[in-house]
């Protein structure tokens, strides 16, 4: 199995959906690229064991802390959504079906960095009662604000997050690039990791999408609103990373 503990965040954020949209479409074409082959390598007649990838132990710390800061966010995401639904929905009856549809998936997402963090014996951050309780305060505040402010807190939320993974994905290619450029086998335990990323990656700019088709810009005072939900999150990253 491939060691795990790992990863370093990148210190560039982006400004805009469209930039990270672009690289999201940069990352898809740089998997294409790196992707596995399909037959399996025969030694003596035999099916030859895959190769076990051993990460560094800065890639160690890397992957410890980014897994860390994924299974943080993603709890963090399912007590907004719960704090946000109930006066959301009683409000406006229509938006229970796509808010339900997103709890539900951040709920996978936190079920999916639960199971590996438990996994590769990762430690989850000691920030978490802290986390819980900002969380709650976000989604109920802007709930009681109305439906375009919680949806500008999802559109914020998600565009920090949407660079958060694509981070990860970029990093992992570059691992997976390094290996392939000494002539070694791809751990297929690293693929799979990069794919479950980019999946719950994609599905989180899902939600940024649909804050914006419900009037997420509409909100007052959008900028202002945005601006510190962004900035929180980028604190929350960086704290939940050394604790």
């Amino acid at each position: 199995m491939m060691s795990f503990k790992s990863i370093r965040m990148p210190s560039q954020t982006l400004s805009s959906a469209q930039s990270l949209r672009r690289l999201t479409q940069q990352s898809r074409r740089y998997a294409s690229s790196t992707a596995p082959r399909k037959a399996d390598a025969l030694v003596d007649g035999k099916q030859a064991l895959p190769k076990r990838t051993v990460l560094s132990p800065e890639q160690r710390k890397f992957l410890d802390n980014a897994l860390r800061v994924n299974q943080a966010g993603e709890l963090a995401a399912t007590l907004i959504y719960t704090a946000q639904i109930p006066p959301l929905v009683k409000a406006h009856p229509n938006l229970a079906p796509i808010m339900k549809h997103m709890y539900d998936q951040e709920a996978g997402h936190f079920k999916t960095f639960n199971h590996l963090l438990a996994k590769h014996r990762i430690r989850p951050t000691a920030m978490y009662p802290i986390w819980q309780a900002a969380a709650t305060v976000l989604g109920w505040t802007t709930g009681m604000m109305g439906r375009e402010a919680a949806m500008a807190c999802t559109e914020a939320v998600e565009t920090e997050i949407g660079n958060h993974y694509n981070g990860q994905v970029r990093e992992l290619f570059s691992w997976m690039q390094g290996l392939k450029d000494k002539g070694e086998e791809i751990d297929p335990e690293l693929h799979e990791l990069i794919d479950t990323i980019k999946r719950i990656r994609d599905e989180e700019l899902e939600h940024l999408d649909h804050a914006v088709e419900h009037d997420a810009k509409e909100a007052q005072p959008y900028e202002p609103l945005t601006n510190v939900i962004r900035y929180g999150c980028r604190g929350a990253i960086w704290v939940t990373e050394r604790l």
